[in-house]
């Protein structure tokens, strides 16, 4: 859009500087003028001055100086042209249009716009309505409350055999089928004699455009037999999927104050990671990032990150983005890539482990070029030089494919000292140099069997790990399969329950319970079905242990004879890594109850324990939850104290688990003694 300097001048004339300023900083008269706090960093003496006369603000504290335009564009990270418009309707100054078609088009998209935003009242009431009980508790069930439905406008789309509610709900306002269909709320065709709404029986996530204005929507079907879990609106002259991110305007206002862009895969996700305090989030509608997504992200921030799920499906949508943004790579312009711990989504684990579990995700986001090295090496077997030299070749032709020629140089170097690390025994001279790398020469040498230096196989048969030994470690790739802990603690916490190297002790203790006194589950099978195992292969291995049992019924009255068949029956089944991994999980081996060789009496009060402790640390678990969203909620004293109760219960728990190790000890030693 073009604006004339008499329209400018006009818009400056209509709204003071003050008026405009006002609104983001509180203002005190200073004779001629007004002075404030910096809204551009932290202050505690006055020292920004606006002055209406002249038209113009100036900040002493960080040099910023300029009109109404400049301090909305600063402010608010808006580009000139959108500045501009919102000032426009700040003052009421019609836009103006650049041509009379251009003028009648912008009238169409604002009728369009009235539309959209009817409908999203209308199912914003249908949701607070007694119709909306089942999708209000849908939404209770995923933590979002109240307050964050009305913060993202939700709404509820009504169940059949309505067809026809929002139709004859906006007929009655005066608005046509035709411009219901326009707008993708009702669904049409030649073979359809009757339009009918297209959303029904879904929560509903409005979608808006930077202006704040909704122009579409995405609806999650609360039934399982439903051809399509989410349904989005279609394209029309207001929507374009791939030109639109959800959340977009309130992200693009925090990444500007200085939040971090984070994208992840869904509406629930997005609602989930800002209601744990990362305002930046964004989704892209329905499919994988596009160009045009990837532009919008790099406006808003220089490097932002994805954040994928840590199993395979999650790990390919990373190698997807990566190849995406591989051309588009400028200096400074970047992309890094987080895994979230396996099995879990944004949602999962901010509900788990809250912002401290979604922070330490963040803070092991990779670079780009770790997840494409990452990739390229990944079940790689590189045995002989050629295919070594096929490797480098690969390597050769990604980073030809990066468009700006520095940014290009750099990753050749990176890549070359990468390759240099892994493969060459004499530290880089095997590779023949940067110079063959760069005019697309083999390297390497030798007969013998070869796996890159320091990699070990993981449970994919894929490569992962770190340099040469003996010297400085190499760039690490990002690892195959689950999300790594950033640190020990995070590690050994409950909300990394979603990692193979991170069963909890309790659990492993349980399932070794099970394994060692199969005798256990003629009294408690359905106890032990129905216990809450957060870590995906206990789950598994509970599952196999309760087979295994349901099969043949370990009739043995040898206990140890009923150990060693259901050890031996796991293993056959391919459960010998977990079964080492669940021992690696104890560590500790005083829980003697736990162990072959206790007597029956001692097996039974410390399963019994370990049943109690392990219930009450989850119901506390779910507790703190509740009691986080009610603080963040309600600061009140209250709820602080509610929480600090919560949390002193967790310690005690704890310390519970410590009195069973030592009671267990004790046992122990008894036993030894008899």
């Amino acid at each position: 859009m073009r604006f004339t300097p008499q329209f400018l001048d006009e818009l400056r004339a209509r709204l003071s500087v003050s008026e405009v300023v006002g609104k983001r900083v509180k203002l005190k008269k200073a004779g001629r003028e007004w002075k404030g706090l910096s809204p551009f960093q932290q202050e505690k003496t006055p020292s920004f001055y606006v002055n209406d006369q002249k038209g113009f603000y100036h900040d002493f504290s960080s040099g910023k100086h300029g009109d109404i335009i400049t301090f909305v564009m600063e402010t608010d990270g808006l580009p000139f042209a959108e500045a501009v418009e919102r000032l426009a309707g700040m003052a009421g100054l019609p836009l103006p249009a650049v041509t009379p078609d251009a003028a009648r088009h912008e009238q169409r998209r604002r009728t369009l716009h009235d539309v959209m935003e009817l409908a999203a009242k209308f199912f914003s009431e249908t949701l607070a309505s007694r119709v909306g009980a089942k999708a209000r508790g849908y939404l209770a069930d995923r933590a979002i409350s109240p307050a964050t439905q009305l913060q993202f406008r939700l709404g509820y789309a009504p169940p059949p055999p309505e067809r026809f509610a929002l139709k004859e709900h906006l007929g009655k306002l005066g608005v046509s089928v035709e411009d219901m269909i326009e707008t993708g709320l009702l669904v049409a065709g030649n073979d359809i004699p009757v339009p009918y709404d297209r959303f029904r029986d879904r929560v509903m996530f409005p979608i808006t455009d930077l202006r704040g204005r909704v122009i579409a929507f995405g609806g999650r079907a609360l039934e399982k037999d439903v051809p399509a879990k989410y349904l989005n609106s279609p394209e029309t002259p207001l929507f374009h999927k791939g030109d639109n991110l959800y959340n977009h305007q309130a992200a693009r206002k925090a990444a500007h104050d200085g939040s971090a862009l984070i994208v992840v895969e869904g509406y629930v996700d997005v609602i989930a990671m800002v209601t744990a305090g990362f305002p930046g989030a964004v989704a892209p509608l329905g499919t994988a990032l596009t160009e045009n997504q990837l532009a919008l992200l790099w406006k808003m921030a220089d490097e932002p990150i994805l954040c994928f799920d840590g199993d395979r499906a999650g790990q390919k949508a990373a190698y997807r983005a990566a190849d995406l943004a591989l051309p588009f790579l400028a200096p400074g312009k970047s992309l890094r890539i987080a895994l979230l711990p396996e099995g879990q989504d944004p949602d999962d684990l901010a509900r788990s482990g809250g912002r401290a579990a979604i922070e330490e995700v963040i803070a092991a986001a990779r670079p780009l070029a770790d997840m494409i090295w990452s990739r390229e090496l990944e079940g790689g077997n590189f045995a002989t030089p050629e295919r070594r030299a096929a490797l480098e070749a690969r390597i050769k032709e990604l980073t030809n494919g990066i468009r700006d020629e520095v940014v290009r140089r750099y990753y050749r170097d990176d890549f070359v000292e990468r390759l240099q690390r892994t493969f060459s025994p004499d530290g880089g001279r095997g590779l023949g140099g940067r110079g063959n790398f760069r005019q697309g020469q083999g390297g390497g040498g030798g007969g013998r069997p070869f796996q890159p230096r320091g990699f070990q196989a993981n449970r994919f048969g894929q490569s992962f790990g770190g340099g040469r030994r003996g010297g400085p470690p190499g760039p690490t790739p990002l690892p195959s399969g689950p999300y790594q802990a950033a640190s020990p603690q995070l590690a050994a916490s409950p909300i990394m329950r979603g990692q193979r190297s991170a069963i909890s002790r309790r659990e492993a203790l349980i399932l070794q319970c099970l394994i060692n006194h199969p005798w256990l589950l003629h009294d408690h099978l359905e106890e032990v079905a129905a216990l809450e195992l957060a870590h995906p292969e206990a789950h598994k291995l509970r599952a196999a242990i309760i087979s295994a049992f349901v099969n043949d019924h370990y009739h043995s009255p040898d206990p140890e004879e009923q150990a060693e068949k259901m050890r031996g029956d796991l293993e056959k089944g391919g459960f010998s890594q977990v079964l080492q991994r669940v021992e690696s999980a104890i560590t500790t081996a005083a829980v003697w109850g736990a162990r072959e060789g206790a007597a029956r009496d001692d097996v039974l009060a410390t399963w019994h324990q370990l049943v109690a402790l392990h219930r009450q640390w989850h119901s506390l678990l779910r507790e703190l939850k509740d009691a986080e969203l009610a603080l963040g909620e309600d600061p009140s004293e209250a709820n602080l104290a509610w929480l600090r109760d919560v949390k002193a219960r967790i310690g005690e728990v704890d310390g519970t688990e410590a009195l069973i190790e030592g009671f267990g000890e004790l046992s122990g030693r008894f036993q030894k003694s008899v």
